[in-house]
C-alpha cells in the first residue's frame, strides 16, 4: 500500500487547542506549523489553519458545530478539498466531518504514513509502513474507507483515502486487510530476526555501534555524510531518511566504530508506525551510544529534544551513553551551551568526536595470545571474563583468538603474538 500523490491539493488544516494535555501532545500554533510541514512534504499546498479552544475534542465531530461552519466557510474561501487534522481521528469523526463539508478528511497519522510511504525505498521499508497503515485503516473500516487494502503502487491523493463500493463488502476487505497484516507480520518478524543476529555478532566481534538518533530533518544525514562519505539522501525536508545506514567511522583515538543512520522521530508518531517501524528503531536500543543530533536552528529546539527523549525511553534505550550535540549553528541566531556543530561545514566535529570518545562504554580488543603451558589460571581466567573465538594447542602453549576488555588486555599484552 505505497501511496503518493503527483497533483498539489489545496488543504485546510485544523485541531482542538484543550490546555489540559501536555505541550507536546497539545494541539498548539507550534504543532500546526509542523502539521503544515508535513503537508507540504506529502506534496499539499496549505491554505489556511484553524483552532478551536475546548476543554476536550467533540465525540463525533471533532470539532463544536460552530466551528465545523467555520472551517467549512474557510475551505470554500481557499477551494480547498482537504482538510488535516492535528490529531488522530476515529473512523466515526472522519465520516461525519467528510459529511458536514462534504470534502475528504485525513489526519496527522495517515499523513505522516504517506510521507513514510513515498521515502520508503527499500522492500522492508515499504512493508513496514503497509502495515502501520493497514492497522490504523483496520478499526477505522467503513464505506468511506473500503477498498483501501487493494491500494498498492499509486493514486488516492494524500492519505490514500478512496471512496469504496459499499458495505456490503466490508466484511471482504476486513478478512483480507487481517490476512495481509499477519503475512507481512512473518515476513517482518525475520527481518527483525536477521537484525538481531548481525546485531549481536557484532557485539561478539566487540564492535562499537554509534546510533544517529533525533528529531526528523536535524541533519543526521548530513552529518552521517559528512563523517563517512555515505552518500545518504538529505533534503529538506521531514523524513527524508527512512531506512537505516551502516557506514564504518573511524575514531580519534584510532579505533572504529559502526555509525548508524536512523529515521527522525516526530511528535504524536503514531503508535502504528512506532510498532511497524520497531526493528528499524531497535537499531538504537542496540548500539553502544546514542549521538543524539538536535537543530539548534529550530525554535522548537529543547521541545523537540524532549520529543525524542520521550520515543526513546518507549523504545527501552534511555538507558544508553547519550551524547547530544547541536547541530546547524551555522543558521542558529544563538549558540546553546555544549557541543555545537555545523555538519554542513564540518564546524565543531572534531570536538564531537572527542567527545563521544569519552563517552563510548570500555572498548573491547580482539587479539591473539599464546598463554604458555604453565600459566592455565590465565587461560582459565579468560574463558571466564572473555569472548574466545578459537582455541588451538601448538608446542608453546593454547593459541587463542579472543575478545578482551582493557583490565584483561593489560594481563595478556605480553602473550599477544
Amino acid at each position: 500500500m505505497h501511496l503518493t500523490t503527483n497533483d498539489s491539493e489545496k488543504a485546510v488544516l485544523f485541531g482542538v487547542h484543550t490546555g489540559s494535555r501536555d505541550y507536546i501532545n497539545d494541539c498548539t500554533p507550534e504543532s500546526i506549523e509542523e502539521l503544515a510541514r508535513l503537508a507540504e512534504t506529502a506534496g499539499a499546498q496549505v491554505m489556511g489553519s484553524l483552532i478551536q479552544n475546548r476543554p476536550v475534542p467533540e465525540g463525533s465531530t471533532y470539532l463544536g458545530e460552530g466551528k465545523l461552519k467555520e472551517l467549512s466557510r474557510l475551505c470554500d474561501a481557499n477551494d480547498a478539498g482537504l482538510v488535516i487534522c492535528d490529531d488522530e481521528l476515529t473512523g466515526t469523526q472522519v465520516k461525519n466531518i467528510e459529511n458536514a463539508l462534504n470534502l475528504r478528511v485525513i489526519d496527522r497519522s495517515s499523513l505522516i504514513m504517506d510521507i513514510f510511504a513515498q521515502s520508503a525505498k527499500t522492500k522492508e521499508g515499504k512493508l513496514q509502513v503497509e502495515l502501520a497503515q493497514l492497522k490504523y485503516f483496520l478499526p477505522r473500516l467503513t464505506g468511506s474507507f473500503t477498498g483501501m487494502s487493494r491500494q498498492a503502487g499509486g493514486g488516492g491523493g494524500i492519505g490514500g483515502a478512496r471512496r469504496g463500493p459499499g458495505e456490503k463488502k466490508l466484511e471482504t476487505d476486513r478478512r483480507h486487510i487481517r490476512n495481509r497484516i499477519m503475512t507481512i507480520t512473518k515476513q517482518l518478524s525475520q527481518v527483525h530476526h536477521s537484525r538481531n543476529t548481525q546485531r549481536k555478532l557484532r557485539v561478539k566481534q566487540g564492535i562499537t555501534q554509534v546510533a544517529i538518533v533525533g528529531y526528523t530533518n536535524a541533519g543526521k544525514s548530513t552529518l552521517m555524510n559528512y563523517l563517512t562519505n555515505a552518500g545518504v539522501l538529505t533534503e529538506d525536508k521531514l523524513f527524508a531518511t527512512l531506512d537505516p545506514t551502516y557506514k564504518k567511522l573511524s575514531l580519534p583515538d584510532g579505533s572504529d566504530a559502526l555509525i548508524i543512520d536512523t529515521v527522525g522521530f516526530i511528535r504524536k508518531l503514531p503508535h502504528h508506525l512506532i510498532e511497524a517501524f520497531k526493528s528499524t528503531l531497535e537499531e538504537a536500543s542496540g548500539a553502544d551510544v546514542l549521538l543524539h543530533v538536535a537543530d539548534a536552528s529550530s525554535p522548537y529546539l529543547y521541545d523537540n529534544i524532549k520529543v525524542v527523549e520521550d520515543l526513546l525511553r518507549q523504545l527501552g534505550a534511555s538507558d544508553k551513553p547519550i551524547l547530544t550535540v547541536f547541530n546547524k549553528i551555522d543558521l542558529a541566531d544563538k549558540r546553546p551551551a555544549g557541543i555545537a556543530i555545523s555538519a554542513k561545514t564540518g564546524e565543531g566535529t572534531a570536538e564531537m568526536l572527542d567527545a563521544l570518545c569519552r563517552v563510548l562504554p570500555e572498548k573491547r580488543r580482539r587479539v591473539t595470545v599464546l598463554i604458555p603451558y604453565d600459566k592455565g589460571d590465565i587461560v582459565d581466567m579468560l574463558y571466564k571474563n572473555a569472548k574466545p573465538y578459537k582455541e588451538s594447542h601448538t608446542d608453546k602453549g593454547v593459541l587463542l583468538d579472543i575478545s578482551v576488555d582493557g583490565r584483561l588486555f593489560s594481563i595478556v599484552s605480553d602473550f599477544i603474538v
